[in-house]
């Protein structure tokens, strides 16, 4: 603890007064550590959620990108099973009946 020295160079015992004044300035200390620990942690956690939104946006941009390369591969599928129903209708058929009479033979089964 701090003392107050003397004219004389001897040291002199604290006062209430003294005692009083280091207190408020502990208390001044803490409340200005407090206030900067909360001011750190609102930085830390705004950081934190714009990196986590970043994830987030990114995530969602390549999950649009799989589901847009997905409908592309669907669509060529489609198009490509429309051209072979037209230059071969028979064997459609024959493939639709067959495909036909199996899922019926399975559900029968159930």
């Amino acid at each position: 603890m701090a003392r107050a020295q003397t004219g004389n160079g001897k040291m002199a015992e604290p006062t209430t007064e003294d005692l009083a004044a280091q207190i408020e300035l502990l208390k001044t200390d803490i409340s200005n550590l407090t206030s900067t620990l909360g001011e750190y942690g609102k930085a830390k956690a705004d950081t934190l959620a714009d990196a986590a939104r970043g994830k987030v946006d990114d995530a969602a941009q390549k999950g649009k990108e799989h589901a847009d390369a997905l409908k592309a591969h669907a669509d060529d599928l489609q198009k490509q099973t429309h051209a072979f129903v037209l230059n071969q209708p028979t064997t459609a058929l024959g493939i639709a009946a067959g495909v036909g009479f199996l899922l019926g033979f399975m559900s029968s089964r159930r």
